[in-house]
């Protein structure tokens, strides 16, 4: 499985028990959807292995104590420590209306109410406090920040973000 094909679940935080048995970090806003996998995928090196569940369940709110199959002792969990764990994006539930992956608007066009079509979104910076639209315009990366109260809708049909940006935003860029 690809990397590209897949969505970033969580990491595996700490050990569980002498028995093998992790915890994994959920990075999600509805961790119950995760109660119940029969297989994960964990980055070891550059490669994400499938590691097969013989069982898991909620811990905490947050974590997921997980037990795999072919890991059953302390040595081999401490191995897996700090690892990144990932799910095939086909187990991602469904988004509507104005919520959205970022992974999903790559590509898409915004379109602001005054200006018309502002460019295209190429990436999502989410390393700052505040996540932005990182769009191109001519050649030109223009910065806009993801607040609810600018998105005035996902157009998923005709790949566009429609948006109420403040006056002087997208001039300051062009």
């Amino acid at each position: 499985m690809r990397k590209e094909d897949c969505f970033y679940l969580g990491k595996i935080a700490k050990k569980f028990s002498f028995k093998g048995e992790v915890l994994v970090y959920l990075d999600t806003d509805e961790p119950e959807l995760y109660e119940n996998l029969e297989s994960m995928f964990v980055e070891c090196g550059k490669h994400l292995v499938p590691f097969f569940i013989e069982n898991c369940s909620l811990h905490k709110n947050d974590f997921l104590r997980v037990r795999f199959e072919d890991v059953k002792n302390e040595e081999e969990a401490d191995a897996l420590l700090g690892n990144h764990v990932y799910l095939p994006l086909k187990m991602l539930p469904k988004l509507t209306g104005n919520k959205f992956y970022f992974h999903e608007v790559i590509g898409f066009e915004v379109e602001d109410k005054r200006l018309g079509i502002v460019g295209e979104i190429q990436s999502i910076n989410d390393s700052s406090a505040q996540p932005l639209f990182e769009v191109l315009n001519d050649g030109v990366e223009i910065l806009i920040p993801m607040i609810d109260h600018f998105l005035v809708k996902i157009d998923r049909e005709n790949k566009k973000v429609i948006m109420d940006l403040p006056e002087g935003l997208i001039e300051m860029y062009l």
